[in-house]
């Protein structure tokens, strides 16, 4: 799993500033107004083929204002999460009584702590950096994120003892339900396993936390992963739903295949979009579960009219494996481990040069690339250069020649022509003689 790094501090230190900085996009709201963000904001920072989680915190200080008891509150919860604190000084004022009382907070969670000393922009007041030693932590680093000034430094301490990414395979296939609240997803872990494993209500959001499951199919072992159900963050009011996100997160990081429950009663909403973007987003299977089926008058008619609507509002999907299941009568449950299984296996599935390259051919053959200024593309070769999730590299005369509508006709060539139902596919160009 991803270590999970926290930045604290009292407001208008520059946290939010750091957290955009190290994510690379201005997700926090960033204003001269103290206090500004009050809810945790999670990211994942990738720096040098190695990738942490990041969670930025709202201001804590020693004011009156009714939501500094909650934006304390979910700093316990963002602290007790985390594996290392970046604990966020302004360089250009003394410390306060709300760093000090930051400091004996931090002291309690005995977890390690890098003090960042923010908005140090030149050699004097690095000179300066020795008074924040008086917090009583190790590790001191100065900053400037406005002149982006030691960001690189730090992003060397923090993940420094991180191991690059890679595609190991899995010992056993992990999958993980994802979906909003009360859609079923404990309900279906419970009917596959035929007994009441996971907690199961009629209030929304009673998972808060996600669960690991081993268990044993057709004699091979198999690990299922319950989430928390994901809001949308506007309509996320309670801290502890706000932590279990973050948590939702790290287990699609975990699965190999991500199972999108869908209420067939409810039908489908543009947050099940935004739920199923986050999982193709981090490259994993797919399947896509229409729970609640026993709640649906002329279910055999009913499948076909429900196959032309998950096409059509999942288009970013098509290739997304689809079962009706209901959890409550145990019907059709049969239906779900064999696509899961299959998912899996064409995740991971490996396809012979020969076959490729003779698959490709073909389809240039039957529709030229277009030509642009004169020139037009030309594929040299294809091989397969990764799995989990399948990834074809093809040498080509010049990549910038690659248009996406005629990468997408390759890419449904490819799947007409071998069973990559379930998995995304990575095609990726390469100039002829370009190692890079």
């Amino acid at each position: 799993m991803k270590k999970t790094v926290c930045l604290i501090g009292k407001p208008n230190t520059g946290k939010s500033s750091l957290f955009n900085c190290l994510i690379k996009e201005n997700r926090s709201i960033i204003m001269d107004e103290p206090g500004i963000t009050r809810d945790r904001i999670y990211g994942v920072v990738n720096y040098n083929n190695k990738s942490f989680h990041l969670i930025d915190t709202g201001g804590i200080d020693l004011g009156n204002d009714n939501f500094n008891e909650d934006i304390l509150e979910q700093a316990n919860f963002a602290i007790s999460e985390a594996d290392l604190i970046l604990f966020v000084v302004d360089g250009k004022v003394e410390l306060s009584a709300s760093d000090y009382k930051i400091r004996d907070l931090l002291m309690k969670s005995n977890k390690e702590v890098i003090v960042v000393v923010n908005k140090i922009d030149n050699e004097k007041r690095l000179d300066e950096l020795y008074r924040f030693y008086e917090l009583g932590f190790e590790k001191i680093m100065g900053i400037s994120v406005v002149h982006n000034k030691g960001i690189k430094e730090l992003l060397e301490e923090v993940t420094n003892d991180l191991k690059e990414s890679s595609n190991e395979e899995n010992s056993n296939c992990k999958f993980c339900f994802i979906g909003r609240p009360n859609v079923g997803k404990s309900s279906l872990i419970n009917a596959l396993l035929n007994e009441e494993r996971a907690i199961v209500s009629e209030v929304a959001g009673t998972t808060r936390d996600a669960t690991d499951t081993t268990f044993n199919y057709h004699g091979k072992e198999y690990t299922m992963i319950d989430t928390a159900g994901m809001r949308k963050k506007g309509k996320i009011n309670e801290y502890v739903e706000r932590f279990s996100y973050l948590r939702s997160l790290k287990a699609i990081e975990r699965s190999d295949v991500c199972i999108l429950v869908v209420d067939a009663k409810e039908g489908i909403i543009e947050q099940d979009k935004h739920i199923l973007g986050m999982a193709i987003n981090a490259g994993k299977a797919l399947v896509i579960c229409v729970n609640k089926w026993d709640t649906i008058d002329n279910p055999n008619e009913a499948i076909k009219e429900w196959k032309t609507l998950l096409e059509y509002e999942f288009q970013f999907a098509t290739y997304a494996k689809i079962v009706f299941t209901s959890a409550k009568t145990k019907k059709r449950i049969h239906t779900l481990m064999p696509e899961v299984i299959s998912a899996y296996e064409n995740y991971k599935q490996e396809i012979s040069t020969s076959l490729l390259n003779d698959c490709i051919k073909e389809a240039s053959m039957l529709h030229e690339a277009p030509s642009y200024k004169g020139r037009r593309l030309k594929i040299n070769f294809v091989n397969q250069t990764g799995v989990m999730p399948p990834k074809f590299t093809l040498r080509v005369n010049d990549k910038s020649l690659v248009h996406f509508s005629y990468e997408r006709y390759l890419e449904n060539k490819l799947r007409s022509s071998f069973d990559l139902s379930g998995t995304p596919i990575i095609l990726q160009f390469k100039n002829k003689n370009d190692d890079n």
